[in-house]
């Protein structure tokens, strides 16, 4: 009996390479594995549909669920995750010190629904009294021109958002002051280069991501792995099959961190930054599945329905097929 073909788009990272060299296999399934830029896979998936199975944002992919057509159905594996204080950059000539001091200024955001962003928000006003409304955000490309939102929007009248001129980019804004602040996934050329009174707004930002998984136990997710929902309803077998094979995958990534008598990547201290890791976060330090990220879950779903994005709070385990949200018992 044939394999059911399928064409996934995904970056290359070292938790899901394993699918990409054949190492894993997906039960019943003959991949054919894209390694595509998150940026560039979800413009194609969202605008065009063009893949089986993809890496999504997970903001967009909740915004998704309220489509009508509700065109994708996700399992709860989770490909990018990171903490984001070290994402927020401001010049220095606007006053912002500390968080506090965003309130009432001029903040860059590529996109108003971006998950990183999204999660920035949440956390300045979860632990540091800045209020969603309480900021101007002045959407548009950071370093490439004419970025536009990739899903219609449909905001509170409280939420401010401006869109740049087609001719500008956010980080050129950031540096002559146009903008106060930049939140942003990626580090803006404008700091890269070292462009004077442009600053994180935490330097020591990993002190900052560490005490506060210490306080809150949460782990952001940025992306999820999502299907396209045609697909899955005809083949409700390849949620479970595709779960299964994302998880060997990542045991192999653990694997491979857990071998110290080479060094794997060409970063010198890797090993002590893995056990660092472990003593803080535990041995499953990247987990899949719903039960063991629902707080997660919660406050990104909280953070979206508070932001405007959401048009109702959801649950967690309704964005997940349901097929993996349990096992047989032998």
């Amino acid at each position: 009996m044939s394999k059911l073909r399928l064409t996934m788009a995904c970056y290359d990272y070292d938790r899901t390479r394993p699918l990409a060299d054949g190492r894993v296999a997906i039960e019943g399934v003959d991949l054919n594995y894209i390694t595509l830029g998150p940026e560039e896979t979800f413009f194609r998936a969202l605008r065009h549909g063009e893949f089986d199975v993809m890496e999504l944002s997970f903001s967009s992919y909740l915004l998704s669920t309220f489509d009508r057509t509700e065109p994708y159905v996700a399992i709860p594996v989770f490909p990018s995750r990171m903490f984001r204080h070290g994402n927020i950059f401001i010049n220095e000539r606007s006053g912002i010190r500390e968080p506090g001091d965003l309130v009432g200024k001029r903040v860059g955001t590529p996109e108003y629904q971006m998950t990183a962003t999204l999660w920035l928000r949440g956390i300045l006003a979860d632990e540091y009294g800045v209020p969603v409304s309480s900021v101007t955000y002045v959407t548009g490309g950071v370093e490439d021109p004419g970025r536009p939102e990739k899903l219609p929007l449909d905001l509170p009248p409280e939420i401010r958002i401006e869109a740049i001129a087609p001719d500008k980019t956010l980080s050129a804004m950031l540096a002559n002051g146009e903008i106060d602040a930049l939140q942003a996934a990626r580090v803006p050329s404008s700091y890269a280069r070292g462009l004077p009174g442009v600053r994180r707004l935490w330097e020591d930002y990993v002190a900052v991501e560490r005490e506060y998984f210490r306080r809150t136990a949460i782990f952001p997710i940025m992306h999820v792995i999502a299907m396209r929902r045609k697909i899955y309803e005809e083949n409700r077998w390849i949620a479970m099959s595709l779960y299964k094979a994302f998880v060997q995958a990542k045991e192999l990534a653990y694997a491979d961190l857990r071998r110290v008598g080479v060094l794997a990547t060409m970063l010198p201290w890797v090993i002590a930054e893995r056990d660092a890791t472990l003593a803080l976060m535990g041995a499953d330090y990247w987990p899949y599945g719903l039960e063991a990220n629902e707080k997660t879950l919660d406050a990104f779903t909280r953070y979206s329905f508070e932001q405007g994005i959401s048009k109702r709070r959801v649950a967690p385990r309704e964005l997940f097929a349901p097929e993996v949200l349990e096992s047989y018992k032998s």
